[in-house]
């Protein structure tokens, strides 16, 4: 299962040096709705390889506006502590897994 995220985890989970895929969403977005699964699946796949988890945008505002997310979903793909991918917008799940894969 993806982790929930809050500003007062990231730093402590970026810090265990695992590469991270992290989606930022709301409850209301529906294209989040479309990707979310898509991430529950990765979590699930790539436990152990990976730290992969979810923002909440409307509770998490700082770590949303640390990252300039303005549209959502976005999903940051977090290798050494620096975002060196991104996906903005919904993406079928061979696009988020294709990118995982590139930071493993």
């Amino acid at each position: 299962m993806a982790q929930a995220i809050t500003n007062a985890t990231f730093d402590q989970l970026v810090a265990q040096g695992k590469p991270m895929v992290v989606d930022f969403w709301a409850t209301w977005c529906g294209p989040c709705k479309k990707v979310g699964p898509y991430v529950e699946q990765l979590a699930e796949e790539y436990e152990g390889q990976a730290i992969i988890g979810k923002v909440d945008v409307d509770e998490e505002d700082e770590l949303a506006m640390r990252f300039g997310i303005r549209n959502i979903p976005t999903i940051l793909f977090i290798k050494d502590g620096q975002v060196v991918d991104k996906q903005i917008g919904a993406a079928p799940k061979n696009i988020l897994e294709d990118k995982l894969k590139a930071i493993l």
